[in-house]
């Protein structure tokens, strides 16, 4: 024991004389994050637009609760009674035009309207079953909700409930029968003698008899006996147009594809359990239609889409298989809406292939489900950006009040702005241009204004603005440098703004919604522990690629005195995710590691490669079949410029990343084992053919379609270039990249012969690891790794 503490004691002194120290530790920084303090989230506005509600902890309960700050006394921070919390809940809520009233599903499926000017309620309907959607009609004394998958209307100043649609997702009956239940027909004798020995059972029958004559009732009038069927298919997304003229809905077809199943080998009944995890990239899609219901003529018909131009386009990568016979055909598609306008009588349907290289927003006739294109947006990598959304969702998509006008955003320019286009005369007009983004613009109460948040100043900021609605100058109403992430108050005379800087997590602030006024900070939540620690502020700098691009990336430098030639390059995760700017990152520990490693003398660069977002479409699309191609040597060209412009010792340059960064952590070790001498590969795509569809499809297609682009981009084809120390760290019931992948990265490094390596694995890890043990575990590792191999003995 003696000669054991010798030992420790000869390291420790060994250590502190070759690496410089600092006053952070990987155990500490690790722990759990309530350590740093407390933090807003989750804003909302009271109705009357007196208290600002939000997610707050600083009790340090095992979760967040809800808290109120008053406009009336500003110092006083309150949480807010469970029960008042749940009194404010409002399920599958919608406003009028004035948002003078709201409508809502209240407990036990009761429809409540909400005088919002006046604060009272009132039940409209107690109803006999589930209803969901219930929306207000163009005429604002009507309103419809959907019960056992049909329409029904409500008129709120008589209480009269009509059934407008019939749709029944059986088959067509034979003409024999009507189809329909007499109640009141014999009954065979076990039954009738049952229901008279048993009073209980006769008073339940009696009640669904009831309850059926009931639903009778208020179902189809006699004079309109027309009846949809699906044949089996289950109708959704049903509405009803403001002028009450049309319904629609929405089928889906699933197809049957094989899942993942990932074990969970600590799982609490002491055996192993299968997780049921994702199918692989290239299993088939679903693809969807939407139903036009004309109540007038009682018939259905679907939305026509062999006509949009381009349907049967093929893309340009099957210029690299000319020995394949490639099929014309209509594409599969993704349809979203219809979206009516104020008044009902016009449509628009978003329509997206499944390979996503094409969204159509179009006009739809609503008395034939005929298309007419007004807006193609093609690209022959993937359609996507802010604002853009996704398969099945329409993304920034509405109509203007003069129901003449529809907006929604494109990628058109090279970047995510807001265009409107008239629907009669086709023409579109941009609202915002520039080299910037916008991101969840809104109209204001009035209708005269839109509010939206843009990153006009710097890539790095985001601000919140307001901006004539059919265009013209923006007012910038927020200023302080960072992210402001704003809630408009319900009469719009006041922001409440969350906002972070780099070394400085978030906080809320009130304002008063004029330009250049002056935030209130409303939260102080950092902890003393946490302030007492001087938090880097890193310098954001765009370094030249071997292209000729500006790369952006953040850098940690250490102080002259500690600097040890050494350097460590971080990889973000996720691909298309931003973490070059100026407000807190949601990568906190990685930023206190950076802090810890430039204490310790490492000059860390933190890059936003090729495919990060914040930049246009460009940057997002460069990894376009083939991921490892510029999102890599960015890191290689950030690799040279620490070496040309700070001091870095050639021989001695790290990597590390998680997910997607992990992924490029291991391209880079095998594919230029010249520029980095090691690496930290955490939770990491291996091989991209065994990645989900809805992400891998887009950037690499399939693998079937271009297997090119899979095994240029997947690492373990390149496992051969190991020549750098590796570590690999992954969780065991990772459900998004399963563990599966290092499984056989691994197998591949034993056949190849490499003994550079090693594996951490976490048993009760998922993707994003939880319990501070697994996050310590990990860091120390990486941590041993780098100083291992980077630092001179």
């Amino acid at each position: 024991m003696i000669k054991k503490i010798i030992w420790i004691s000869l390291i420790t002194l060994i250590q502190g004389s070759l690496f410089a120290q600092s006053s952070l530790f990987v155990e500490y920084i690790m722990r759990d994050p309530s350590w740093m303090g407390y933090f807003p989230s989750g804003v909302e506005w009271s109705d009357d637009s007196k208290t600002i509600y939000f997610q707050y902890n600083p009790e340090n309960n095992p979760a967040d609760s809800l808290y109120q700050i008053q406009l009336s006394d500003l110092s006083s921070i309150e949480k807010v009674d469970w029960k008042m919390d749940r009194e404010r809940s409002r399920s599958q809520e919608s406003f009028n035009s004035d948002k003078s009233l709201r409508i809502f599903v209240g407990p036990n499926d009761r429809i409540i309207l909400e005088d919002l000017e006046k604060n009272s309620q009132k039940e409209l309907l107690n109803w006999h079953t589930r209803v969901s959607y219930p929306t207000f009609l163009a005429d604002e004394d009507f309103l419809f909700f959907v019960s056992e998958q049909n329409i029904y209307t409500l008129e709120i100043s008589t209480g009269v409930v009509k059934r407008v649609t019939n749709i029944s997702n059986g088959s067509q009956p034979s003409s024999s029968g009507s189809g329909k239940s007499d109640s009141k027909a014999s009954k065979p004798f076990l039954e009738s003698e049952n229901l008279k020995l048993l009073e209980v059972v006769r008073q339940r029958e009696e009640k669904r008899e009831m309850r059926q004559a009931y639903r009778e009732a208020t179902q189809i009038t006699p004079e309109k006996e027309f009846t949809y069927y699906t044949g089996g298919k289950n109708p959704s997304n049903l509405q009803l147009s403001p002028d009450g003229r049309f319904a629609s809905f929405s089928f889906f077809n699933p197809s049957s594809n094989k899942n993942t199943a990932v074990p969970n080998y600590v799982d609490a009944s002491g055996y192993t359990e299968d997780l049921n995890a994702r199918p692989k990239v290239g299993t088939k899609p679903t693809t969807s239609e939407i139903g036009i219901y004309d109540l007038n003529r009682d018939t259905v018909y679907f939305i026509e889409t062999s006509k949009l131009p381009g349907i049967k386009d093929l893309p340009d990568y099957v210029i690299d298989y000319p020995d394949r016979e490639w099929e014309e055909k209509e594409r599969d598609l993704a349809l979203f809406g219809p979206v009516f306008s104020p008044d009902g009588s016009q449509a628009i349907v978003v329509v997206r292939s499944i390979d996503n290289k094409d969204r159509w927003i179009t006009l739809v006739d609503l008395e034939t489900g005929e298309l007419t294109t007004l807006d193609r947006q093609r690209d022959e990598a993937w359609i996507a950006g802010p604002g853009i959304g996704w398969t099945y969702s329409g993304g920034t998509l509405g109509w203007l009040p003069d129901g003449k006008h529809i907006y929604f955003q494109s990628e058109e320019s090279g970047y995510s702005h807001l265009y409107i286009q008239n629907v009669d005369t086709q023409v579109k007009t941009a609202l915002t241009s520039g080299n910037y983004e916008v991101f969840d613009p809104f109209i204001s109460k009035d209708k005269k204004s839109w509010y939206l948040t843009t990153s006009e100043v710097d890539p790095g900021e985001r601000h919140f603005y307001r901006m004539p609605l059919m265009g013209g100058k923006m007012e910038k109403l927020t200023s302080m440098t960072g992210n402001n992430e704003v809630k408009l108050s319900p009469d719009e005379k006041h922001l409440a703004i969350l906002h972070s800087y780099s070394n400085s997590p978030t906080e809320l602030y009130l304002q008063k919604n004029k330009v250049e006024a002056e935030p209130i900070k409303l939260t102080s939540g950092q902890s003393e522990e946490f302030q007492a620690y001087d938090w880097r502020d890193p310098e954001i700098i765009r370094f030249q690629a071997a292209d000729g691009a500006m790369v952006p990336a953040r850098i940690y430098e250490p102080n002259p005195e500690k600097k040890n030639g050494a350097a460590v390059i971080f990889v973000h995760g996720a691909g298309y995710l931003q973490n070059v700017h100026k407000w807190w990152s949601s990568y906190f520990r990685e930023y206190m590691f950076h802090n810890l490693l430039a204490d310790l003398g490492y000059t860390v660069l933190d890059i936003d490669y090729r495919a990060s977002a914040g930049y246009g479409r460009d940057w997002r699309t460069g990894i376009y079949r083939h991921m490892g191609g510029k999102d890599l040597s960015d890191q290689v060209d950030g690799a040279k410029h620490l070496v040309s412009n700070y001091g870095i010792d050639a021989d001695r340059i790290g990597i590390y990343g998680g997910s997607y960064g992990g992924f490029i952590t291991l391209m880079a070790l095998f594919n230029h084992p010249d520029v980095f001498e090691s690496g930290a590969a955490l939770r990491s795509v291996t091989d991209w053919a065994h990645y989900n569809h809805g992400y891998t499809s887009n950037i690499l297609n399939t693998p079937e379609e271009d297997p090119i682009a899979y095994r240029r981009s997947s690492p373990i084809y390149f496992a051969e270039g190991l020549e750098g120390h590796l570590l690999i760290a992954h969780g065991m019931v990772d459900v998004n990249v399963h563990f599966q992948d290092v499984v056989r990265l691994s197998q591949r490094l034993i056949e190849l012969g490499k003994d550079n390596w090693e594996m951490a694995v976490y048993p009760v890890e998922d993707h994003g690891f939880v319990e501070p043990s697994s996050w310590t575990d990990e860091y120390k590792r990486i941590l041993k790794l780098f100083n291992s191999t980077l630092l001179n003995e």
